[in-house]
């Protein structure tokens, strides 16, 4: 008698398992979905800091400002 509550029990810890499995993998690709829109956002922001900094006003206004000669 005790091997088959033994066997049912192993049959429903499979299936747990099975069931967690899938939960963790549907987890784990919306967390991976959420990171990647995150750093695309990160990536589009800083991209337009950038241009700004290393963009012709910026060298401008910087060239206007010291001592240094400006450049045409």
């Amino acid at each position: 008698m005790g091997s088959i509550f033994s066997a049912i029990g192993r049959g429903i810890n499979a299936i747990i398992s099975a069931i967690a499995g899938v939960i963790m993998t549907i987890v784990g690709a919306i967390t991976t979905v959420i990171v990647t829109i995150f750093d695309v956002i990160v990536d589009i922001i800083c991209c337009r800091c950038g241009s700004r900094r290393s963009g012709s006003r910026y060298s401008r206004r910087r060239a206007g400002r010291g001592g240094g000669a400006a450049t045409y």
